[in-house]
């Protein structure tokens, strides 16, 4: 907590109601002006070490996301083959369906019908050159249907909480808008690309290009290799989108994503990507406000065997500030409530909203420091009684 004073607001209580909606701005007080051009219509910074916006324009805009789409191919992926479902090595057919359609169609591995591959090198043609063949081929060959794999995807971004996202495809060719995203939901992919599948996501994302049928290709990724500690994630681009870009740096721990949309010209797109992020990380430093598993108040409980819970950070709260800034530090605790029981030990049942003087406040998981068990009948009794009495 060093350089901060830290200033605790009452709890409040949400009953059954949304959580605010934050403020989309440009944190106030920051050294320099964030560098993206005006013509670019959607653009978002978030750190993830800390959960903060640090720049934001249009970020719940919903628009077409091109190829970008196949991040989530990619996530749908990762996540059969960490639950054993789908193995890298499984050798896959190319079909002559796939094939007919698909070969050569944009961006392409330009597969022929009867060629072999493994999954893990279908995912590197999507990862590393966009193949839409090799999208299009993977997900048949994993859920039996293009059908059966978009229903993969959209739970998967159900799951994650997805609200302005929907697929139709699982390679983001033009499908008259059907698919669809926002900035605000792709920075919520990567930062579950990046954290629950750290080890895939080093694999098959970063590259600079591949070879196939002795064809060399490039990724068109405008900061791998070029801004520091930069890994990916995936560029589009179609003439309904234009110039896309979800991409994410790490240094010394500090991970921050990039969404730029609509841009309308590649040049544009991947200077604005290379400047932001820079920004990002010489306009801001993290610094810890709280250290992980520190008491944070209490939450009521509905029908437990208490009729409250303790509640303590899930890890370290961190928030984004200006070098050598000393401002205030206020934390609200924030849940829909009464929690119902049971409830178990680490389960996250609230937020801890920080707001950093200046700083668009963000939202940091509390968790349960104890297990509530349901209340017997004759605790239920007592806690009418006692609700009537209060």
């Amino acid at each position: 907590m060093k350089h901060f004073s830290i200033a605790v607001a009452a709890v409040l209580l949400l009953a059954a109601a949304p959580l605010d909606q934050p403020v989309e701005r440009a944190v106030a007080n920051s050294a320099t002006v964030a560098p993206v051009a005006p013509e670019i219509p959607v653009a978002l910074l978030v750190d993830l070490s800390s959960g903060q916006t640090l720049y934001a324009r249009e970020a719940e805009r919903r628009f077409v996301p091109a190829s970008v789409a196949k991040v989530m191919t990619a996530y749908t992926a990762f996540g059969l083959i960490e639950q054993g479902e789908l193995a890298l090595d499984r050798p896959v057919a190319v079909s002559e369906e796939v094939a007919e359609q698909w070969s050569g169609e944009g961006s392409s591995l330009r597969l022929k019908a009867g060629d072999r591959l493994t999954v893990g090198e279908l995912l590197m043609g999507i990862t590393t050159v966009s193949a839409n063949d090799a999208a299009v081929m993977l997900a048949v060959a994993a859920a039996g249907s293009q059908a059966e794999w978009l229903a993969l995807m959209n739970a998967n971004a159900a799951q994650l909480g997805l609200r302005d996202t929907h697929f139709a495809t699982p390679n983001g060719w033009p499908d008259e808008g059907r698919t669809y995203t926002s900035a605000r939901d792709l920075a919520l992919l990567a930062e579950a690309l990046t954290t629950r599948f750290p080890g895939l996501y080093r694999r098959y994302f970063g590259h600079p290009g591949l070879t196939y049928r002795e064809i060399t290709q490039a990724n068109h990724d405008p900061i791998s290799g070029v801004v520091e500690g930069a890994d990916g994630i995936k560029t589009g681009f179609t003439r309904e989108s234009g110039f896309t870009f979800l991409g994410s740096a790490e240094r010394d721990g500090r991970r921050l994503v990039v969404v730029l949309a609509g841009a309308p010209s590649g040049s544009v797109r991947d200077r604005a990507a290379r400047e932001l992020i820079e920004w990002g990380f010489s306009a801001f430093e993290s610094r810890e406000i709280l250290p992980g598993a520190t008491p944070v108040g209490q939450a009521r409980v509905q029908n437990g065997a208490d009729d409250r819970v303790r509640l303590e950070t899930a890890g370290k709260v961190l928030a984004s500030v200006p070098p050598g800034d000393q401002g205030e530090v206020s934390l609200t605790l924030r849940y829909r409530g009464p929690v119902e029981a049971p409830i178990a030990k680490g389960q996250q049942v609230a937020w801890l909203r920080v707001a950093v003087a200046g700083q668009q406040p963000h939202d940091v998981p509390l968790v349960a420091a104890e297990a509530v068990a349901q209340a017997n009948p004759f605790q239920r009794l007592l806690n009418g009684l006692v609700g009537l009495l209060t």
